[in-house]
Protein backbone atom coordinates (compact mmCIF):
# COMPACT_ATOMS: atom_id res chain seq x y z
CA UNK A 1 0.00 0.00 0.00
CA UNK A 2 1.32 3.43 -0.97
CA UNK A 3 2.40 5.49 2.03
CA UNK A 4 0.45 8.71 2.44
CA UNK A 5 0.89 11.73 4.64
CA UNK A 6 -1.34 11.61 7.70
CA UNK A 7 -4.42 13.80 7.45
CA UNK A 8 -3.57 15.75 10.59
CA UNK A 9 -0.11 16.46 9.15
CA UNK A 10 -1.70 17.65 5.89
CA UNK A 11 -3.85 20.07 7.86
CA UNK A 12 -0.72 21.34 9.63
CA UNK A 13 1.05 21.80 6.25
CA UNK A 14 -1.74 24.00 4.93
CA UNK A 15 -1.91 25.96 8.16
CA UNK A 16 1.83 26.70 7.83
CA UNK A 17 1.55 27.61 4.13
CA UNK A 18 -1.48 29.81 4.80
CA UNK A 19 0.40 31.80 7.44
CA UNK A 20 3.20 32.45 4.95
CA UNK A 21 0.70 33.56 2.30
CA UNK A 22 -2.71 34.42 3.81
CA UNK A 23 -4.33 35.54 0.54
CA UNK A 24 -2.99 33.31 -2.24
CA UNK A 25 -3.68 34.35 -5.84
CA UNK A 26 -2.68 33.29 -9.31
CA UNK A 27 0.39 35.04 -10.74
CA UNK A 28 -1.43 35.57 -14.02
CA UNK A 29 -2.52 39.18 -14.61
CA UNK A 30 -6.28 39.60 -15.09
CA UNK A 31 -9.10 41.98 -14.20
CA UNK A 32 -12.26 39.86 -14.48
CA UNK A 33 -13.42 36.29 -15.30
CA UNK A 34 -13.00 36.82 -19.06
CA UNK A 35 -9.43 38.07 -18.95
CA UNK A 36 -8.62 35.29 -16.46
CA UNK A 37 -10.09 32.69 -18.80
CA UNK A 38 -8.06 34.01 -21.74
CA UNK A 39 -4.86 34.18 -19.66
CA UNK A 40 -5.27 30.59 -18.44
CA UNK A 41 -5.93 29.33 -21.98
CA UNK A 42 -2.75 31.09 -23.12
CA UNK A 43 -0.73 29.71 -20.20
CA UNK A 44 -0.73 26.12 -21.48
CA UNK A 45 2.94 25.18 -22.09
CA UNK A 46 3.97 28.76 -21.28
CA UNK A 47 5.16 30.60 -18.18
CA UNK A 48 2.98 33.06 -16.28
CA UNK A 49 5.65 35.71 -16.80
CA UNK A 50 5.56 35.17 -20.56
CA UNK A 51 1.78 35.22 -20.66
CA UNK A 52 1.59 38.43 -18.63
CA UNK A 53 3.97 40.17 -21.06
CA UNK A 54 1.78 39.15 -23.99
CA UNK A 55 -1.60 39.91 -22.40
CA UNK A 56 -0.56 43.41 -21.35
CA UNK A 57 -0.92 44.56 -24.96
CA UNK A 58 -3.72 42.13 -25.81
CA UNK A 59 -5.98 43.23 -22.96
CA UNK A 60 -5.24 46.90 -23.68
CA UNK A 61 -6.63 46.25 -27.17
CA UNK A 62 -9.40 43.83 -26.22
CA UNK A 63 -10.67 43.01 -22.73
CA UNK A 64 -14.19 41.79 -23.55
CA UNK A 65 -15.50 39.01 -25.81
CA UNK A 66 -16.91 41.60 -28.27
CA UNK A 67 -13.60 43.44 -28.48
CA UNK A 68 -11.71 40.16 -28.90
CA UNK A 69 -13.94 39.10 -31.81
CA UNK A 70 -13.50 42.56 -33.37
CA UNK A 71 -9.72 42.20 -33.03
CA UNK A 72 -9.85 38.99 -35.05
CA UNK A 73 -7.59 35.97 -35.16
CA UNK A 74 -4.74 37.87 -36.82
CA UNK A 75 -4.91 40.69 -34.29
CA UNK A 76 -4.92 38.27 -31.38
CA UNK A 77 -2.02 36.33 -32.94
CA UNK A 78 0.02 39.51 -33.26
CA UNK A 79 -0.27 40.30 -29.55
CA UNK A 80 0.52 36.77 -28.34
CA UNK A 81 3.18 35.89 -30.93
CA UNK A 82 5.85 35.50 -28.20
CA UNK A 83 3.92 32.59 -26.64
CA UNK A 84 4.26 28.98 -27.79
CA UNK A 85 1.51 27.63 -30.05
CA UNK A 86 0.25 31.19 -30.51
CA UNK A 87 -1.61 30.53 -33.78
CA UNK A 88 -3.71 27.74 -32.30
CA UNK A 89 -4.26 29.70 -29.11
CA UNK A 90 -5.36 32.78 -31.07
CA UNK A 91 -8.00 30.73 -32.88
CA UNK A 92 -9.20 29.28 -29.57
CA UNK A 93 -9.44 32.71 -27.93
CA UNK A 94 -11.34 34.07 -30.91
CA UNK A 95 -13.76 31.15 -31.03
CA UNK A 96 -14.36 31.00 -27.27
CA UNK A 97 -15.11 34.74 -27.35
CA UNK A 98 -17.69 34.12 -30.09
CA UNK A 99 -19.27 31.32 -28.08
CA UNK A 100 -19.42 33.41 -24.91
CA UNK A 101 -21.40 35.99 -26.89
CA UNK A 102 -23.77 33.54 -28.59
CA UNK A 103 -24.26 31.06 -25.73
CA UNK A 104 -23.68 33.01 -22.54
CA UNK A 105 -24.60 36.63 -23.21
CA UNK A 106 -20.93 37.61 -23.18
CA UNK A 107 -20.36 36.26 -19.66
CA UNK A 108 -18.00 33.53 -18.48
CA UNK A 109 -20.22 30.72 -17.17
CA UNK A 110 -19.84 29.55 -13.56
CA UNK A 111 -20.31 25.98 -14.69
CA UNK A 112 -17.74 23.27 -15.38
CA UNK A 113 -19.49 21.62 -18.32
CA UNK A 114 -20.13 24.97 -20.03
CA UNK A 115 -16.50 26.02 -19.52
CA UNK A 116 -15.10 22.73 -20.83
CA UNK A 117 -17.27 23.08 -23.93
CA UNK A 118 -15.23 26.16 -24.93
CA UNK A 119 -12.23 25.76 -27.30
CA UNK A 120 -8.91 25.39 -25.52
CA UNK A 121 -10.57 24.84 -22.13
CA UNK A 122 -9.90 21.51 -20.43
CA UNK A 123 -10.51 20.39 -16.88
CA UNK A 124 -7.43 22.15 -15.48
CA UNK A 125 -8.36 25.49 -17.06
CA UNK A 126 -11.97 25.15 -15.88
CA UNK A 127 -10.74 24.39 -12.35
CA UNK A 128 -8.54 27.51 -12.29
CA UNK A 129 -11.41 29.75 -13.48
CA UNK A 130 -13.92 28.23 -11.06
CA UNK A 131 -11.46 28.63 -8.17
CA UNK A 132 -9.98 32.05 -8.92
CA UNK A 133 -12.95 33.84 -10.48
CA UNK A 134 -15.83 32.26 -8.60
CA UNK A 135 -14.33 30.96 -5.35
CA UNK A 136 -15.08 27.28 -5.87
CA UNK A 137 -12.94 24.86 -3.80
CA UNK A 138 -11.44 23.22 -6.89
CA UNK A 139 -7.82 22.11 -7.30
CA UNK A 140 -6.29 22.35 -10.77
CA UNK A 141 -3.44 19.84 -10.93
CA UNK A 142 -0.55 21.17 -13.02
CA UNK A 143 3.01 19.81 -13.13
CA UNK A 144 3.91 21.62 -9.86
CA UNK A 145 0.94 20.28 -7.89
CA UNK A 146 1.41 16.80 -9.36
CA UNK A 147 5.06 16.79 -8.24
CA UNK A 148 4.43 18.23 -4.75
CA UNK A 149 1.49 15.89 -4.11
CA UNK A 150 3.57 12.83 -4.99
CA UNK A 151 6.83 13.97 -3.42
CA UNK A 152 5.31 14.95 -0.05
CA UNK A 153 2.87 12.00 -0.24
CA UNK A 154 -0.06 14.34 0.41
CA UNK A 155 -1.94 12.79 -2.49
CA UNK A 156 0.20 10.30 -4.42
CA UNK A 157 -1.05 9.13 -7.79
CA UNK A 158 0.17 8.08 -11.22
CA UNK A 159 -2.15 10.39 -13.16
CA UNK A 160 -3.35 13.98 -12.85
CA UNK A 161 -6.90 12.72 -12.41
CA UNK A 162 -5.98 10.45 -9.49
CA UNK A 163 -4.00 13.21 -7.76
CA UNK A 164 -6.87 15.69 -8.15
CA UNK A 165 -9.36 13.16 -6.76
CA UNK A 166 -7.07 12.36 -3.81
CA UNK A 167 -6.45 16.03 -3.02
CA UNK A 168 -10.17 16.80 -3.04
CA UNK A 169 -10.73 13.81 -0.76
CA UNK A 170 -7.84 14.48 1.64
CA UNK A 171 -7.36 18.27 1.87
CA UNK A 172 -9.33 19.63 4.86
CA UNK A 173 -12.41 21.59 3.79
CA UNK A 174 -11.20 24.87 5.29
CA UNK A 175 -8.04 24.81 3.13
CA UNK A 176 -9.54 23.64 -0.19
CA UNK A 177 -10.10 27.06 -1.74
CA UNK A 178 -6.47 28.13 -1.26
CA UNK A 179 -4.84 24.71 -1.67
CA UNK A 180 -4.45 25.11 -5.44
CA UNK A 181 -2.34 28.25 -5.08
CA UNK A 182 -0.34 27.18 -2.05
CA UNK A 183 0.72 23.95 -3.75
CA UNK A 184 1.57 25.61 -7.08
CA UNK A 185 3.67 28.33 -5.46
CA UNK A 186 5.37 25.82 -3.19
CA UNK A 187 6.26 23.70 -6.22
CA UNK A 188 7.37 26.67 -8.28
CA UNK A 189 9.67 28.29 -5.72
CA UNK A 190 10.58 25.68 -3.08
CA UNK A 191 9.76 22.10 -4.04
CA UNK A 192 11.33 22.53 -7.48
CA UNK A 193 11.64 19.74 -10.03
CA UNK A 194 15.40 19.34 -10.35
CA UNK A 195 16.55 20.31 -6.89
CA UNK A 196 13.99 20.91 -4.16
CA UNK A 197 15.05 23.51 -1.59
CA UNK A 198 14.32 21.24 1.37
CA UNK A 199 16.51 23.33 3.66
CA UNK A 200 14.25 26.34 3.06
CA UNK A 201 10.99 24.37 3.17
CA UNK A 202 8.53 25.32 5.89
CA UNK A 203 6.84 21.91 5.78
CA UNK A 204 9.98 19.76 5.44
CA UNK A 205 9.44 18.10 8.82
CA UNK A 206 6.00 16.86 7.73
CA UNK A 207 7.02 15.85 4.20
CA UNK A 208 7.63 12.15 3.48
CA UNK A 209 10.12 12.72 0.64
CA UNK A 210 13.07 10.43 1.32
CA UNK A 211 15.81 12.16 -0.70
CA UNK A 212 15.73 15.57 0.98
CA UNK A 213 18.42 18.09 0.03
CA UNK A 214 20.18 20.46 2.41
Amino acid sequence: MTQKMRLDNMAECFEILSKRQPDPKTELAFSDPFTLLVAVVLSAQATDVGVNKATKGLFAAASTPDQMVALGVEGISYHIRTIGLFNTKAKNVYRLSELLITRHNGQVPENRAALEALPGVGRKTANVVLNEAFGHPTIAVDTHIFRVSNRTRMAPGKTVEIVEKELLRRVPEMWKKGAHHWLILHGRYVCKARKPACGDCAISDLCLFTDKTD
